[in-house]
């Protein structure tokens, strides 16, 4: 007989399994709406760019600024600001804001790096401020202020822009009058580093081959990943949009959600791609999530309740709803994780719950696949090939194993506002070379949970051998696998030299020669 314990885990684990069923098929639903799409948009954008170059002179093409966000970025500023200046557009018609918030050695590479591509003729400015309100919003905020650019392009200092970003996305912003924002796709610069990073780089592709197109396309609300984007300015100085606000801790996010309850659309081009360095330490990996997680929750509550009291369509607010909350599924997952070893003893003592159990485990099986094929298909998409079935596994159990990560932050943003905007540890790692960062990414406690969380899994994965659930015991084998992962790559070491990507320092500056530090 069942107490009123295991009726409870019982109806949790329900729960669990039905939420996570709902995110896996809304997921399946993305690629539906992809595939419908995408060689439509493919010949749509060309010819839009076509047109608008033809015949076209230098000086009837608009003003862009580029803004370069830093903050203590000492590995790669000089690197994406040698970029920046490096992209192709009508001379006279483009300038570049470097937005440095650094109060360590950065400040001096930057100026340097400035020195030397203003005396080669590049319209570029170096901007501070006297501290980080607001952090990159106000940055970004700003910058605004000074830019002479109709459109505003945004790229973070781990990013690399191609040489023809700019051609290739303003023609598509200049003939929309509505569009507000042109979002372009994430490559990678070291996805071969480690399984770590080749596990992110599915994941990311699934993001931008899949989940982007399927929603700009299709008329569904999409978002701005705070880089590789082009912004109209006059939607971002819409009173009805309110401008970069730093209320959360995903302010492209938000910004994004605003301009489209003011009327404004988002497009995305697949084709546009500008690479990028994934985090290549478990603890960047980590930072890096908190603030997604945090971020978009807050967004969720931010600004939710407006998107159900507006006269969009059904369609556009349930799949907004599920874009906002994606990061909750960490929390259902974890809950699985706790719940599997009770839900098995009141199986095992109640028979007549055997056909609920293979049922609620049969939703778990359902959502767990739905990010498997959206990325390998993804990756497909992107270079002909199913490669990316090989990096599943590895995909997998990092999901898995960042679920008590993903879940702090997760609380964090549904009890807090704002909070520090902590930057992700960069190296200027590539494909080419592999470097350390001068940053170390905060740690804290959560490994140890992670590790007790492993080895907890484990044991449950025993019972269900024992029990003979051969079938769903490989999803325990899988937790244990992740928690312990992450956990165990997560326990505290010091790099010597390193920085702690944490709160502000100061370092004494270096003296920079015309070869660098």
């Amino acid at each position: 007989m069942i107490d009123f314990f295991h009726w409870s885990v019982v109806a949790l684990f329900a729960l669990a399994s039905i939420t996570l069923a709902v995110y896996g098929l809304h997921l399946y639903a993305l690629v539906f709406y992809f595939r419908r799409r995408v060689h439509r948009v493919f010949h749509e954008q060309n010819a839009v760019i076509d047109t608008y170059e033809l015949g076209r002179s230098p000086e009837d093409w608009p003003i862009v600024t580029t803004q370069l966000p830093i903050y203590d970025e000492r590995d790669v500023a000089e690197r994406v600001m040698v970029a920046a200046a490096a992209m192709e557009y009508p001379a006279g018609r483009h300038e570049i804001q470097v937005l440095d918030d650094s109060d360590d050695a950065t400040r001096a590479i930057v100026d340097l790096a400035a020195d030397r591509l203003v005396a080669r003729g590049i319209d570029i400015k170096v901007i501070r401020r006297t501290d980080r309100d607001g952090y990159k919003a106000g940055a970004l905020a700003n910058g605004a202020r000074t830019a002479r650019g109709e459109f505003i392009a945004v790229f973070d200092a781990d990013f690399l822009p191609p040489g023809n970003f700019l051609l290739r996305s303003v023609p598509l912003l200049a003939s929309s009058p509505d569009l507000a924002c042109l979002q372009g796709r994430w490559s990678h610069l070291n996805r071969m580093d480690s399984w770590l990073t080749e596990a992110q780089a599915l994941g990311i592709d699934g993001h931008f081959a899949i989940e982007q197109g399927a929603r700009a396309w299709n008329g569904l609300m999409m978002n701005f990943n705070g880089t590789a984007g082009v912004w109209r300015r006059a939607a971002i100085e819409d009173p009805n949009v309110g401008g970069w606000q730093g209320d959360t801790l995903t302010e492209d996010l938000d910004l994004s959600y605003r301009a489209q309850l003011a009327g404004w659309r988002l497009d995305y081009s697949l084709e546009l791609a500008c690479p990028a360095e994934l985090p290549a330490t478990i603890g960047a990996l980590k930072s890096q999530q908190r603030r997604w997680a945090t971020g978009s929750i807050q967004v969720a509550r931010k600004l939710l309740s407006r998107i159900w009291r507006s006269p969009e369509s059904l369609c556009r607010k349930i799949e907004a709803t599920l874009h906002l909350t994606h990061y909750s599924v960490s929390i259902w997952m974890l809950i699985l994780a706790i719940v599997a070893r009770p839900v098995l003893l009141a199986s095992l003592d109640a028979g007549g719950f055997e056909g609920w159990f293979g049922l609620f485990w049969a939703g778990v099986i359902l959502s767990a696949m739905a990010p498997s094929l959206t990325y390998a298909y993804a990756r497909y998409v992107l270079s002909g090939h199913w490669w990316g079935i090989r990096t599943i596994p590895s995909m997998v159990i990092l999901g898995c194993g960042m679920c008590v990560n993903n879940s702090i932050a997760v609380i964090r943003g549904m009890l807090q506002w704002g909070g520090e905007f902590v930057r992700t540890p960069k190296s200027g790692s590539s494909g080419d070379a592999r470097r350390p960062s001068s940053y170390q990414a905060i740690q804290n406690r959560a490994w140890i949970a992670e590790v007790l969380l492993g080895l907890y899994a484990l044991l449950t994965f025993s019972l269900y051998l024992a029990a003979g659930r051969w079938f769903f015991s490989v999803f325990l084998l899988v937790y244990a696998a992740g928690f312990l992962a992450v956990g165990w790559m997560s326990r505290p070491k010091r790099t010597k030299n390193a920085i702690v990507a944490g709160p502000v320092h100061r370092l004494p500056m270096p003296v920079l020669t015309e070869s660098g530090a």
